[in-house]
């Protein structure tokens, strides 16, 4: 008798990672690694105490973020403000002056339309 299920590749619809490490997470890391380097250089402190500044900066941001790092860092995005607002209308293929009507022509216009009934 077949199967009722098929296999499935169970890498679909996981999160990328590299190793053990969320892909999400590299390049805060390689940024938290680049400010600690650069502290630790202009304080002129040892290649253990940056370590220890990067690992702890390192640690924090996977703990604040953890797998799902929009849940942290989407609380630092402003609301839009919205505004009611009125513009007259232009067709994106037009030039502004291909319509605008001189008084004389409306006049023009205004006279043929009333002359005609």
């Amino acid at each position: 008798m077949p199967s009722k299920f098929r296999p499935v590749n169970t890498i679909l619809g996981s999160q990328p990672r590299l190793g053990p490490i969320p892909a999400d997470q590299i390049i805060p890391w390689f940024c938290i690694t680049g400010a600690a380097y650069l502290m630790g250089r202009g304080f002129n402190l040892s290649w253990v105490s940056i370590g220890f500044i990067t690992a702890w900066g390192v640690s924090t941001w996977w703990i604040l973020t953890g797998g799902k790092s929009w849940k942290f860092t989407a609380k630092f995005v402003p609301t839009p403000t919205w505004s009611r607002g009125y513009a007259r209308y232009l067709r994106f293929t037009s030039d502004e002056t291909e319509n605008w009507q001189t008084p004389a022509k409306t006049r023009q216009s205004i006279r043929r339309f009333t002359h005609t009934i």
